[in-house]
């Protein structure tokens, strides 16, 4: 009993001098759309374009990202998570080179199966506003199955616009 009545100050002592636990913000992490162009059938090198929703979470103090794209059109989808090495450059521009899967339905421009996934890009945040300017590659190899194109590499390219949070 003494000593829950000698505690007693020191609780109400720390609650007093507690500060709240704020979230911070991802800075870097962004959300947004744009165009992919590839190939969906290089028999015929006529180039396709994709609508692209493109992700980034970006760990804090830490130079990697999680990164992913759902490319889009008529009648395929593709879904290419990835992880990234980020190298900044200055505050608004950000290069990176990223590895990881892609996961390719029939007719999709970066193949029609399940393949792995190079990710060159660059990211540039507009000065003075949420926006970010991404472009990138996907190259991915052994992306075929099946035809001329049995294990051949598909390579694409997306560009767009983001807004960060």
């Amino acid at each position: 009993m003494a000593l829950g009545i000698l505690a007693l100050p020191s609780i109400s002592l720390g609650i007093g001098l507690a500060q709240p636990v704020l979230a911070q913000p991802a800075y870097g992490s962004y959300i947004g759309g744009g165009l992919g162009l590839g190939y969906e059938n290089q028999d015929n090198g006529q180039l396709d374009a994709t609508g692209v929703i493109s992700a980034r979470y970006k760990f804090l103090k830490s130079p990697f990202s999680a990164r992913a794209q759902v490319l889009l059109d008529r009648d395929s989808i593709a879904v290419v998570p990835t992880v990234s090495y980020d190298i900044p450059v200055s505050w608004q521009l950000e290069p990176y080179i990223g590895g990881g899967v892609a996961f390719a339905s029939n007719g999709s421009i970066i193949g029609d199966k399940t393949s792995f996934v190079l990710q060159p890009g660059v990211d540039y945040a507009i000065p003075n506003t949420k926006l970010v300017i991404f472009g990138n590659a996907l190259v991915a190899f052994d992306a075929y199955d099946g035809g001329d194109k049995d294990g051949g590499t598909a390579v694409s390219i997306q560009t767009g616009v983001g807004w960060q949070f």
